[in-house]
């Protein structure tokens, strides 16, 4: 399972990086707003950071502004991924952005059948976002089950991206489901590496150590 990072704050993405967990990185127009910061020049220095995919979302609403916005986002480096609405528009600039070689990632995807529209249009990645289906009351974790196996049975391509996670038991949650990707924020991944018993195995450990030293002094 890869994980990626739902950030656009450069410090958080060079401590992930240094950690060595990280697959890629997904932004939207929220998180870019918070930087401050050109959008473009920070998509640059994201990609100088990170390898792997990262997510840049268009903010048009028409088909052809998205595509035109979309091939001026993608010449910012190779990895750039596109992200556009699960609109009828945006599926039509999916298509119209796959003949010119680019991928994208449909965002903001709250059922099944607005996920097997944007893999039948040839979205690489699409993103079911559960911690907003989970606040109305819905199982954001069943839909991502469900576009998993139906998407096994029926070998479609593009790649679930689960997004909108909220604490490290929903990534537990979206691997059983069978999700290829979890992206998630700064402050989830930082608790993936806690467990109570590693704190104590530690203090245990250097406690141990420091009276082996004393004994023999």
């Amino acid at each position: 399972m890869k994980l990626f990072l739902d950030t656009a704050n450069l410090k958080e993405i060079e401590q992930a990086v240094a950690w060595g967990v990280i697959d890629g990185v997904t932004t939207n127009p929220t998180l870019v707003a918070k930087e401050g910061k050109d959008f473009k020049q920070l998509l640059a220095e994201i990609c100088r950071l990170v390898p792997g995919p990262v997510s840049a979302e268009v903010i048009a609403t028409s088909t052809v502004e998205m595509v035109r916005e979309a091939e001026e986002l993608a010449s910012i480096a190779p990895q750039v991924v596109i992200k556009v609405p699960m609109t009828p528009n945006g599926l039509q600039a999916v298509v119209a952005l796959r003949e010119k070689g680019i991928r994208c990632n449909v965002t903001l995807v709250f059922s099944f059948n607005q996920a097997l529209l944007a893999a039948k249009a040839g979205a690489a990645y699409l993103s079911p976002f559960l911690g907003r289906l989970d606040d109305l009351g819905y199982s954001g974790v069943g839909l991502v089950a469900e576009i998993c196996g139906i998407f096994r049975q029926y070998a479609l391509k593009s790649e679930v991206i689960a997004a909108s996670i909220r604490h490290p038991l929903h990534v537990v949650e979206v691997a059983r489901a069978g999700a290829q990707i979890a992206t998630l924020p700064f402050g989830v991944l930082s608790q993936m590496f806690k467990h109570p018993l590693t704190d104590l195995g530690i203090e245990r450990f250097l406690a141990d150590w420091s009276r082996a030293n004393q004994n023999n002094k």
